[in-house]
């Protein structure tokens, strides 16, 4: 049996273009999983799977082999890896993959669980039903062990009036001009309605981001839609924010002015804020192993699917941004290929405290 080089994995990986097609990248980690032993099973929603040992407790490994266009080629300069993938999130594969290849389950089992399409849609993690006990989901976290992290829903308010000529304002219902009412009380949400301030990710945020209405200049405008992004923080829940925040909206403007609100059309749940405890197994084994402290992560991920489920810790090499700007998903997007071996090393030996 070859013996498994993360390094010249991750060459491979980020050398392999997956912003707009995932079939050859998918191919390249069924193809290594077969040549250490371990065939994986492709399901019906692109999930890659493949595990090591029985019984429990149950480990999953997550991340995902598709990327945010457009591609940026490989390059090397030292230990610096940059390339579209390289930490977002190829590194903490090719840390992952070797941990899974690495650990020999003695009183319970590993899952390796890659999904197709995180920066999208997530169908692929939403379609998986592993019953673990714990997870570590693979994203660029500075190898630290990170236990939180905001979710993130959209929206559309839909404000509705009556047309008519702008040189009798009166005798219509003017939609546009409801959006002033509707804007405070998006600025207000929060202060009657909105969770508390979390002790790790702060206060959750509602932003109105576009706005559009009217079709002419001297028209009474009988329609308004303001988009907003919601960044929210445990407890709340996609349910619980959008009945409340209709209800609040409905409640600031003209009662002549009609108020519906949309979430965006998604075939997959929104990803919701989690917070895993520190005391968790996964948490001091990631940590004992030398993780870094606990620390929420700066994005949305899909880890929100599999907290619902049983502890979760999002954990990689790599950086979402540094000091001099964005890194994950930026055209200098880049790893060093210390820390993807030290992100392997740390997660092998957690792997082997926990089955």
């Amino acid at each position: 049996m070859p013996e498994f080089d993360p390094l010249a994995f991750h060459e491979r990986a980020v050398r392999t273009p997956s912003h707009e097609d995932v079939t050859e990248m998918r191919a390249l980690l069924v193809d290594t999983l077969r040549e250490h032993g371990h065939p994986p099973e492709v399901d019906d929603a692109g999930n890659v799977l493949a595990s090591r040992g029985e019984g429990r407790p149950h480990v999953v490994l997550n991340t995902h082999i598709d990327t945010v266009p457009p591609h940026v080629e490989y390059s090397r300069d030292g230990d610096v890896v940059r390339g579209r993938g390289a930490c977002d999130a190829k590194g903490p594969l090719a840390a992952l993959l070797a941990a899974f290849l690495a650990v020999e389950p003695t009183e319970g089992r590993v899952t390796l669980a890659i999904t197709p399409d995180e920066e999208t849609e997530s169908a692929g993690a939403a379609a998986l039903s592993l019953d673990a006990d714990a997870y570590v989901v693979g994203e660029p976290t500075d190898l630290a062990a990170c236990t939180s992290a905001r979710g993130r829903f959209q929206a559309t308010v839909s404000l509705s009036g009556v047309g008519a000529h702008a040189a009798d304002p009166t005798s219509g219902v003017n939609a546009v001009a409801a959006a002033e009412q509707a804007l405070a009380a998006i600025r207000g949400f929060d202060a009657e309605h909105g969770p508390e301030r979390h002790p790790e990710l702060g206060p959750p945020t509602l932003t109105p981001t576009r706005i559009r209405g009217g079709d002419a200049a001297n028209r009474v405008p009988d329609d308004c839609d303001i988009v907003v992004d919601r960044r929210t923080v445990p407890p709340e829940t996609q349910a619980s924010f959008f009945a409340a925040f209709e209800s609040h909206v409905r409640d600031a403007v003209p009662a002549d002015v009609g108020v519906e609100v949309t979430p965006v059309e998604r075939d997959t749940p929104f990803l919701e804020a989690f917070d895993t405890p520190d005391d968790a197994d996964v948490v001091r084994a990631l940590r004992d192993a030398g993780a870094g402290d606990s620390r929420p992560f700066g994005a949305a991920t899909e880890a929100s699917y599999f907290a619902e489920d049983a502890p979760t810790v999002v954990f990689g090499p790599g950086v979402l941004a540094d000091d001099e700007g964005p890194v994950a998903h930026a055209q200098r997007e880049y790893v060093r290929r210390s820390d993807v071996e030290r992100a392997a090393e740390i997660a092998t030996d957690a792997l082997d405290s926990l089955v």
